[in-house]
């Protein structure tokens, strides 16, 4: 028997840079409901990473959506009854080689009993203790009924002291099989057991107690600090420790989604801005909020994958993919949009966001009442009469276009890059209409604050060398 491969579990902090992008499109792409996507790259970190738990138990996930399998659905492996047992001989010469080989077999059934015992067992032996619980959590789930399975899990809990995990099992054997005394046994004697560790814990913590009311200003001063990313990072391994001792906790949660909204972690701010908003009873607020990290997660993840297809241009299934994850956001922001307008029919805000919903779509007619409602706004108002003006030129109504391009510009004092972007829109519509004179005015105004701005500096010296 060969030696097995030194490997450890790691968490998400721990997870090397050069894999840290596929958990960000993995995560994403199950977010986005695009599970076969998030399957190839999870798979592609357990190769790098037999460790990290988390990409384990999110392509379970990913698995169970793309299959559509449910609890007590899990088919018979292609290997027979005792299918597991192969890759177990294969885990004596290569373990993280077996590891790899479970994981494509899992993806076409993810409940497989057999298969996810030899997976427990392979864990085991190479001292992964929390995967090997989630196989035999797994193989239970997909297996409800095989108390053999679950009495297994019970004895692994049992032997590493955590009593109240134990307890759980039994508890669900016994539903099942109310006769069968070695459940009703175990789950006695591990109820009592979890109930003396946690009178210790309970005794431990008493300073923790006398400061706990201090929580939640501790947590608003936190916020208020500006912090470097790795501070982020290790704020986030602090309130993530809080969390998990109080998952309703709302000025954890909170806290939670800020500090990975400043480290740009989209997909996990949303998902905590959104918890955040189920435990504050509706705050309105929230919802917002995690609406809007919800459309920055998503923005991400196609920007992401635009990298990725420009660096393999000959991919052709990548384009593709790109292709059709670029139109299903195009229609999903839509419908997303229209739900939220019917929420806040007065918020110009959300007007604005369904009238852009409605251009990048194509359906100009569509956009028009809503960008002019959002006008409303003197906050986005200039962004709206830009994204007006390029509606209007879009419908082929230069006229229109102009008279709300050179609204927004007049309303702009400031040559900022707002006031830069509405000038040369301006100036190609402009030139598009052949009125060269106002378009190179517009191009000039630039031109003379910023050489650099786009293709300014070709456009007005090309003028004067004809």
């Amino acid at each position: 028997m060969s030696e097995l491969k030194e490997v450890r579990e790691i968490s998400e902090e721990e997870l090397p840079d050069s894999l840290k992008d596929h958990w960000k499109n993995a995560k994403a792409s199950v977010e986005r409901n695009n599970a076969g996507y998030a399957i190839k790259f999870l798979q592609a970190i357990l190769k790098e990473e037999p460790g990290f738990l988390n990409a384990r138990k999110l392509l379970r996930q990913a698995e169970i959506n793309e299959t559509g399998a449910s609890p007590g659905s899990a088919k018979k492996s292609l290997f027979g009854g005792g299918g597991g047992s192969a890759f177990v001989r294969q885990a004596k010469k290569d373990a993280t080689g077996a590891l790899v080989a479970i994981e494509k077999e899992l993806e076409k059934d993810p409940f497989n009993l057999s298969v996810n015992e030899a997976l427990h067992d392979i864990a085991l032996r190479m001292n992964l203790l929390g995967t090997a619980s989630f196989a035999l959590e797994t193989a239970r789930k997909g297996n409800p009924e095989n108390t053999k399975v679950a009495h297994r899990l019970a004895q692994f809990y049992v032997a590493r002291d955590m009593h109240s995990e134990a307890s759980i099992v039994y508890r669900d054997i016994v539903k099942n099989d109310p006769a069968d005394g070695d459940a009703v046994k175990g789950e006695k004697d591990c109820s009592a057991k979890a109930s003396m560790q946690q009178n210790r814990m309970s005794e431990s913590s008493s300073f923790k107690d006398m400061v706990k009311s201090d929580e939640a200003a501790e947590l608003e001063k936190a916020s208020k600090t500006s912090l470097t990313p790795e501070q982020l990072a290790e704020r986030a391994e602090e309130l993530l420790v809080q969390y998990g001792q109080d998952q309703n906790n709302l000025a954890v949660v909170k806290q939670l989604a800020s500090t990975y909204e400043q480290l740009e972690d989209w997909t996990s701010s949303q998902q905590f801005y959104s918890w955040a908003h189920e435990l504050s009873n509706g705050d309105v607020a929230l919802k917002n909020k995690s609406d809007e990290i919800g459309d920055r997660a998503a923005e991400k993840y196609i920007k992401d994958v635009e990298i990725a297809a420009a660096a393999d241009p000959d991919n052709a299934e990548l384009q593709a993919q790109l292709a059709e994850i670029k139109q299903a956001r195009v229609t999903e922001r839509l419908e997303e949009c229209k739900v939220r307008v019917e929420q806040n029919p007065t918020d110009p805000k959300m007007r604005y966001d369904l009238g852009h919903a409605y251009y990048d779509a194509g359906d100009y007619s569509e956009a028009i009442p809503h960008l002019q409602q959002a006008t409303r706004n003197p906050h986005i108002r200039t962004k709206v009469l830009l994204l007006l003006g390029r509606t209007f030129d879009a419908k082929g109504m230069t006229d229109l276009s102009i008279k709300q391009l050179k609204d927004a510009n007049d309303e702009l004092t400031q040559m900022d890059n707002t006031k830069k972007e509405i000038l040369y829109e301006l100036g190609v519509i402009y030139a598009k209409a052949e009125r060269k004179e106002e378009a190179l005015e517009c191009f000039k105004q630039i031109y003379e604050i910023d050489y650099g701005y786009r293709d300014v500096a070709a456009r007005v010296e090309g003028s004067y060398e004809g």
